[in-house]
């Protein structure tokens, strides 16, 4: 007989019954040889103590888990029948709990549907997580998706925690497609924020069913983002490219760089080297993202020597740095202070008849700004004025920030003004720093406005 989840709207969301199969371990005692307690006696007093606290451990444990199967079991028959329903709430919980511990999914789906007819029962989206991620590990998305159904039905509202348990239920079941379409699910719903964990999961996935294609794709979208990698994602992607090597599949200039970058963010300097010159011994050559991902590593890493080093193989190759290059080398000065070598860079990447862009301008006043040189970002302010450069909402917050920052609230208004009009919708980082600056200055009126307007701009999540 087949275990089957019913979606929401049928008549008994129940489970159909299901014997469930016990396995227990025998476990054999074997006769303890006693020592002459004439020449040991202390000791052969000790080995009969410590013997028989083993055996007292072991039937400590076998009693545990006889309990823990009875209660299973014993609350499991009740959900075949509908007369159960004032049931003490400790007994279904733990045997809940104990059902999903041991990944008997079919057992916990019969006691949730148990717990779901108790009079006291209040729906809660945790209960839901740690369901979702056991039938992720047992490999039931169809299971995993119905109960998804189920817990939309009782209004209860999805969070990240959820939507990352339904898609590792998909992902690890080998459904990749539908795992990245909880991606974009989650991106219609306001009140629900990707993380790095979600992303994490989704690129284990991918490189389990050896889906290489697609963990490029995760990491441009992590990018867009602004989602940083944690060590788990690295220690995913290595893990994912290392056994790929094992499984003979030929490297391209992809993986290159995703392996490569990945010991750069985390500051494996000498790993990252390393696996430059094996990729070039196999064959596969470096473009402008792996020269990018270098510079930008050897920032980090404050070795400025290196960063320079590769600027010049890339001239000497040819290649030549991109737009992205420059605001990479303008950024790692500008977190040092390093304001000469800064404008150094700006004006090169001018002479290259490179256009700066809105990241450009973004950092140059941020950095002008933290040096206390304004008479620079109202020169900056200018130039922007008569270029035909898209501005976003991240250059606005950093231009509100560095006026802000020197007590000129007239030109700050006048900014949040002009991203009405250029239609950048203020976020949560431009309301924060504006309120900031109202109270630092005692404009409690204006730091409350401010504060009904962010309110009022809050996007609702379309979930019922």
């Amino acid at each position: 007989m087949t275990m089957e989840l019913r979606p929401p709207n049928t008549i008994n969301t129940c489970w159909s019954s299901m014997p469930t199969s016990c396995s227990m371990k025998c476990l054999k005692e074997h006769k303890r040889q006693q020592s002459p307690r004439i020449l040991v006696p202390r000791a052969a007093k000790n080995l009969e103590k410590s013997g028989h606290g083993l055996q007292k451990s072991s039937n400590k444990n076998l009693a545990h888990i006889l309990r823990t199967e009875a209660a299973i079991l014993r609350v499991e028959r009740k959900a075949d029948s509908r007369k159960y329903t004032r049931l003490w709430p400790k007994a279904v919980l733990e045997a809940l709990d104990d059902a999903i511990k041991a990944k008997r999914w079919q057992s916990a789906l019969k006691i949730f549907d148990l717990l779901r007819k108790q009079h006291w029962y209040e729906p809660k989206g945790q209960t839901y997580t740690k369901l979702l991620v056991m039938l992720g590990k047992c490999r039931q998305p169809n299971q995993a998706s119905l109960l998804f159904e189920i817990m939309l039905s009782e209004g209860l509202q999805p969070t990240i925690d959820v939507y990352t348990a339904l898609l590792s239920a998909y992902g690890f079941s080998g459904l990749i497609d539908k795992a990245f379409q909880i991606i974009e699910d989650i991106k219609s719903f306001s009140e629900c924020k990707l993380d790095v964990h979600t992303y994490s999961v989704l690129i284990n996935c991918c490189f389990k069913y050896r889906r290489f294609d697609r963990v490029e794709h995760i990491l441009q979208e992590m990018s867009y983002l602004g989602i940083q990698c944690s060590t788990v994602t690295y220690n995913t992607i290595i893990d994912g490219y290392g056994k790929a090597q094992l499984c003979t599949c030929l490297p391209d200039v992809f993986t290159f760089n995703s392996v490569v970058g990945t010991y750069g963010n985390c500051g494996q300097i000498e790993k990252m080297e390393k696996w430059f010159d094996e990729f070039q011994h196999m064959g596969v050559n470096p473009d402008i993202i792996t020269f990018n991902i270098l510079i930008q590593s050897y920032g980090k890493a404050g070795m400025y020597e290196k960063m320079s080093l590769v600027m010049e193989f890339m001239e000497k190759r040819f290649v030549s740095p991109t737009i992205v290059t420059f605001n990479i080398v303008i950024n790692v000065f500008r977190r040092v202070k390093n304001i000469d070598q800064m404008e150094e860079f700006f004006l090169k990447m001018k002479h290259q008849g490179l256009k700066p862009n809105s990241i450009t301008y973004c950092t140059l006043i941020s950095a002008y700004s933290e040096a206390g040189l304004m008479h620079k970002v109202d020169s900056i302010m200018r130039q922007v004025e008569n270029t035909d450069v898209i501005l976003d909402t991240p250059f606005f917050n950093s231009a509100i920030t560095a006026y802000g920052r020197a007590g000129n609230v007239d030109k700050m208004r006048e900014l949040f003004s002009e991203m009405r009009k250029r239609r950048c919708l203020p976020d949560n980082i431009t309301f924060s720093t504006m309120i900031e600056v109202y109270n630092a200055l005692n404009m409690v009126e204006a730091a409350q406005e401010l504060e009904s307007k962010m309110i009022s701009a809050t996007p609702r999540s379309g979930i019922s």
